[in-house]
C-alpha cells in the first residue's frame, strides 16, 4: 500500500468520525437538521467513494507492460554482452596470431 493511500484512508476514517460524532452531538442537543446534515455528508462520502474510479483502481495500469520492457530490454543487454565476448575473444586470437608470426601490434608505425 502507498503512502498515498493511507493518507487517503487516515482522512476518509477522520471523516466518518467527525460526521459521526457531530450527529451524536447534535441528536443529544436535539439539533435535528444538524444530525441530518451529518448523516447527509455520511451518505453522501459513501455514494461518493463508491461511484468514483479511485475506490475501484488497485494496481497501476501500466505495470505490465513496463515488466515486458523490462524483460525485453534485459534480453538486449545479454546479446550486446555475448557479442562483445566475441568480439574479445577474436581481438585474443588475433594478438595471439600476430605474436606466433612474430609480428608486433604497432607494426605500421
Amino acid at each position: 500500500m502507498t503512502g498515498r493511500s493511507r493518507l487517503w484512508q487516515a482522512a476518509a476514517a477522520v471523516f466518518i468520525l467527525m460526521n459521526v460524532a457531530g450527529a451524536g452531538w447534535a441528536i443529544v442537543n436535539r439539533e435535528a437538521s444538524h444530525a441530518a446534515l451529518h448523516v447527509g455528508l455520511l451518505i453522501g462520502g459513501y455514494i461518493a467513494w463508491r461511484l468514483l474510479p479511485w475506490g475501484q483502481m488497485r494496481e497501476a495500469p501500466h505495470a505490465q507492460p513496463a515488466d515486458e520492457r523490462i524483460e525485453y530490454l534485459q534480453q538486449s543487454v545479454d546479446a550486446m554482452a555475448l557479442e562483445v565476448e566475441r568480439i574479445g575473444e577474436a581481438q585474443r586470437y588475433s594478438d595471439k596470431l600476430r605474436v606466433a608470426r612474430g609480428e608486433t601490434s604497432d607494426s605500421g608505425r
